[in-house]
């Protein structure tokens, strides 16, 4: 193709005139993900604790980590009709501490998902922000599927706080989580109603849930962290198009996958191809969503 693209070229991708819902699009990934979105066309529903700057539709103001306000919030997300497009984009650091981190970035969401299920449409899709912190979740998958088999936010908050030892920081557990209920449920969610869901695995990224982690981790963690393919850190929309894209109806056979827009960091450490020596001892948890 010659000359840049136009938006209009990328109405393929399904999004024109759709309903889409993105959590956590007031910052960061989300933020970007509702610019995206809105550029292709679609109808944009935000969920967040605060209002959102980019155009959108509506704003639903929704604390993820209490349960009463998500169960009000996905009640009003069922009156606005069909829902084409579900992006779970929500997100805290560990600095917020263990409990914070897996009620807001896995029970919450986890729970908004489920209860907005009925008004997303037979055939549509829903993508969620993972990390690469989740990328052990095989080693850790018996404690994962015990939480996993508790679908009550209620009950799986005080499997949390009975098991500090299994949740550790929060954070990568949090995102194993993702990782393990998008792989479980897509079976489910195909054979009933022909839903995709899938999730993106990012590598860290500048956005500002970046800044405490940074105060808390050290900006020379993050300096000799490795970037193979950018050579530095991702931004917002280098993380929100392949979000966009992977939930496009034209990935049409992939659900309960992973994409990791890490920048090879997961591949090479698994495989043994990149040495990640120089971020040891520290563990690799810090991400961007």
């Amino acid at each position: 193709m010659n000359g840049p693209m136009r938006v209009s070229d990328l109405d393929s991708l399904g999004y024109r005139r759709k309903t889409a819902v993105v959590t956590g699009g007031s910052s960061g990934m989300g933020d970007a993900t509702v610019r995206v979105l809105d550029r292709l066309g679609a109808r944009v529903h935000v969920v967040d604790v605060h209002k959102p700057t980019a155009a959108h539709a509506e704003f639903y103001e929704t604390d993820i980590a209490d349960p009463a306000r998500v169960s009000a919030t996905a009640a009003r997300l069922r009156e606005i009709g069909s829902i084409d497009f579900y992006f779970s984009c929500a997100g805290i650091s560990h600095t917020l501490g263990p409990l914070a981190c897996m009620l807001v970035n896995y029970v919450g969401a986890r729970q908004l998902i489920e209860q907005t299920l009925p008004a997303i449409a037979d055939g549509g899709g829903i993508a969620i922000i993972a990390s690469q912190a989740g990328m052990m979740w095989q080693a850790n998958l018996a404690t994962n599927l015990e939480l996993l088999a508790i679908e009550d936010p209620i009950e799986a908050r005080a499997w949390c706080e009975a098991h500090p030892e299994k949740i550790k920081d929060g954070y990568s557990v949090s995102k194993e989580m993702l990782i393990v209920y998008a792989m479980h449920r897509c079976v489910s969610l195909g054979n009933e109603r022909r839903i995709r869901i899938n999730c993106t695995a990012p590598c860290p990224t500048r956005t500002a849930f970046m800044t405490p982690t940074i105060a808390a981790m050290g900006e020379e963690f993050f300096e000799r962290f490795p970037y193979p393919s950018l050579g530095r850190m991702a931004t917002p929309d280098e993380q929100a198009w392949p979000l966009v894209l992977l939930n496009s109806p034209l990935n049409a056979t992939v659900s309960g996958a992973v994409l990791y827009t890490d920048q090879g960091f997961s591949g090479g450490a698994l495989t043994g191809s990149l040495d990640t020596s120089s971020i040891m001892p520290v563990r690799p948890d810090a991400s961007s969503s």
